[in-house]
């Protein structure tokens, strides 16, 4: 018998979801490596221009995607330093840092879509619709409970 059948359900998804979270990035960050940029650069961003209507502020970025408030201020400082981003102080409260995109994100960001999306594409070959929505509800349903968790 194998080993692996032996491990409960729950163990199984855990373990698959580090090792799946793991390969991502790796390959990820294979795929973005000649535009000069990393995963987690990639997921700010992608989570900026997805999820908000108006430039976030760097503490809803890290809830977001469940990151320190100091290591999104670090990506956000290097996209800065690409001119990918600013970091604009909020005019109600100086404490507050806001990402806003830039124009010239945005035309990078449109250079490496085609490639990110035939990554994805490559990703969720051969899983249904319907596989892909159920896989959804329960990422959602891990997702809250580790927001539970981290409360």
């Amino acid at each position: 018998m194998y080993k692996l059948d032996l491990v409960s359900d729950s163990q199984y998804i855990f373990g698959s979801l580090l090792t799946i979270s793991s390969k991502l990035d790796t390959l990820l960050e294979r795929e973005l490596r000649e535009f000069g940029v990393t995963s987690k650069q990639w997921l700010v961003f992608l989570v900026i221009e997805s999820l908000y209507d108006n430039p976030p502020t760097i503490n809803e970025v890290a809830k977001t995607i469940g990151s320190s408030h100091q290591n999104i201020k670090q990506i956000a400082l290097k996209l800065e330093e690409k001119g990918l981003l600013n970091r604009k102080k909020d005019l109600k409260d100086r404490r507050v840092t806001r990402l806003e995109i830039t124009d010239k994100s945005n035309e990078f960001w449109s250079s490496t879509r085609p490639k990110g999306n035939q990554f994805i594409k490559n990703v969720f070959e051969n899983i249904s619709s319907d596989e892909l929505y159920t896989v959804r509800v329960v990422m959602q349903k891990l997702l809250d409970n580790l927001t539970y968790l981290d409360d």
